[in-house]
């Protein structure tokens, strides 16, 4: 009596199991709640400081995929920012096209320009990785300085127009606007989180937990964490081209170490490792000086640096890492670890398997 293949190997679906139900919840809550704030924004707040807002919370996104997902600190990421600000003014205002195809090229120059920078930093690692993307950081500073017939030098690059296609209301009115230019930002916050969640992002995390194992198992390390530079510098400069739109103007502050300075603060205080927490710091922040600048109050950097020092000593996962964590613990009854947050490696078991496997959740093989 024989037997076909079919009738002697049963498969059943496996049911899903609550730890596996919260992750898929989780994953579709938080893109969904940030969403939902980008649209409620400008009825909360002045439109301007809601562009503000996204637009800093998209490059504290960026810094968030290289060092919450990636392992390395850039404290130059301002090069991308500023430099993507004013190649974005650059065209604007001397092509007239329509502020999302400038912000566009602004982008792509960023992501140009992070090439050779990139190639020569990621052979680095830790505080040399953040030495040295200063040191370029601040010769893009210089450069951007000498170049006054494009830059404007220490006046600035002035008068970049809002043109989209002739509409009057956008060009004119910074509430319509501001539903102009978000879906650039919905579609730079969509990139970061399917990179993180694709089999890229999950040799990332194994780079970043154990690149000496990751180099044993065939993957080139350095090249992985170069396209995560440039991809990174791409959302860092859609941030920046429209930040440069919404403000009409482009100065020497933003190519400066203190702007890449600001955008850490953001991402350490959201939480580091949770994409998310970037968006939660950047609101607080970028209000907070809003605040206190409209209560005539000159000390700015005094509070945000006090704050930093709070983030750093109470709350090392920072805002929504902490509550992650704690979430965690009340599902678990307080059994296990938390693993939010690069204090605790984030999902440093599931990446480094990932990496060993090659393989996703839906079972796509991850590239060499």
């Amino acid at each position: 009596m024989t037997t076909s293949p079919s009738s002697a190997v049963r498969t059943f679906p496996l049911a899903p199991t609550p730890r596996s139900r919260w992750r898929v919840a989780r994953l579709i809550m938080w893109p969904t709640i940030a969403f939902v704030a980008l649209l409620v924004l400008p009825w909360v707040v002045y439109p301007p400081i809601a562009m503000d807002i996204a637009a800093w919370a998209l490059f504290a996104m960026s810094i968030d995929l290289l060092l919450g997902f990636g392992g390395v600190l850039s404290f130059g990421h301002a090069a991308y920012w500023g430099s993507s600000a004013y190649l974005t003014g650059w065209v604007a205002v001397n092509t007239g096209v329509p502020f999302p195809v400038a912000i566009l090229i602004g982008a792509l120059g960023a992501m140009v320009l992070a090439v050779p920078i990139g190639m020569l930093s990621v052979r680095r690692s830790g505080i040399y990785f953040a030495m040295v993307t200063l040191a370029f950081g601040q010769m893009i500073y210089f450069i951007a300085n000498q170049l006054s017939v494009i830059t404007g030098g220490e006046n600035g690059l002035q008068g970049v127009p809002k043109t989209f296609f002739g509409i009057e209301a956008v060009e004119k009115e910074s509430f319509f606007f501001y539903y102009a230019a978000i879906p650039i930002v919905v579609l730079g916050a969509l990139a970061a989180w399917r990179i993180v969640h694709s089999p890229f992002g999950r040799v990332l995390s194994g780079i970043r937990d154990n690149p000496e194992r990751v180099r044993a198992l065939g993957y080139d390390v350095e090249r992985y964490k170069l396209i995560a530079f440039v991809l990174s510098a791409g959302l860092a400069g859609l941030a920046g081209g429209v930040y440069a739109v919404s403000h009409g103007f482009v100065s020497l502050q933003e190519v400066d170490w203190t702007t890449s300075g600001k955008v850490v603060l953001m991402t350490v205080l959201g939480g580091i490792g949770t994409l998310w927490g970037g968006p939660i710091g950047a609101a607080i922040i970028v209000l907070l000086e809003d605040y206190l600048a409209s209560a005539g109050f000159e000390g700015i950097g005094i509070v945000t640096g006090l704050i930093f020092i709070v983030c750093v000593v109470l709350f090392r996962k920072g805002i929504l890492g902490t509550i992650l964590a704690f979430v965690d613990r009340a599902r678990t009854g307080g059994r296990g670890m938390p693993r939010f947050g690069r204090a605790d490696r984030l999902a440093a078991p599931d990446s480094v398997t990932a990496t060993n496997t090659a393989h996703d959740e839906e079972g796509n093989h991850a590239p060499r």
